[in-house]
């Protein structure tokens, strides 16, 4: 999952001292595993690492649903845009020093505040998200990451992933898809779009 390469790279950012990785994609492009398996291989080489996901800033599901937005999860403008992005700048402030972060629970479909310890001497903070190089809100984070991947995958696979995902959390078949093909597609064009921006992209064929 995760190239020497890469793995390298990664190191190189948190011998800095405090380095911020971001790591985006389509939906159902592998962000997580990717993240997941630095993790891994980070700590194997001794490198402190924390992992702050994008989605501990969904707005909460009952307001969604108030606001009539539930439908279009997973867009834009169903975020805390404004809070990533502040989380983002106490995790580069030196004179911060445990920070908690959100963690979003797809089994309950909403983030649980203050899940994810951020220590002092964390060395490299891995954050994954959809739209960390998307314009408007989004537009600090690029700055506030030291690097930001982008995982591409193959859109087939990609969609029966993202299909798979849904049934397993409760949708029929037909959902799922209608889901995927759906408001999903229209994110994952959002996020297509900012491919070029990226400092790296890691292609993931299965």
């Amino acid at each position: 999952m995760v190239s020497a390469e890469q793995l390298e790279r990664a190191v190189g950012l948190a011998s800095r001292g405090r380095a911020l990785l971001g790591i985006t994609g389509e939906p159902g492009a592998g962000k997580s595993t990717l993240s997941q398996a630095l993790l891994v291989a980070l700590s194997g080489r001794g490198v402190r690492t924390a992992l702050v996901g994008m989605d501990g800033f969904h707005i909460a599901h009952r307001a969604l649903t108030e606001l009539g937005l539930v439908e279009i999860k997973g867009a834009p403008i169903t975020f805390d845009a404004a809070g990533y992005v502040s989380l983002l700048r106490r995790l580069r402030d030196p004179a911060e020093q445990l920070v908690w972060a959100p963690e979003f629970r797809r089994e309950i479909e909403d983030a649980i505040q203050s899940a994810v310890p951020v220590h002092p001497d964390v060395q490299l903070v891995l954050t994954e998200g959809n739209y960390l190089l998307a314009d408007g809100p989004w537009r600090p984070v690029r700055d506030l990451c030291d690097e930001i991947w982008y995982v591409d995958v193959p859109e087939e696979l990609r969609r029966q992933r993202l299909a798979a995902r849904h049934e397993f959390y409760g949708r029929t078949p037909e959902q799922a898809w209608e889901r995927t093909l759906g408001s999903d597609e229209r994110n994952a064009e959002t996020v297509t779009a900012t491919k070029g921006l990226a400092d790296l992209v890691v292609t993931l064929g299965g």
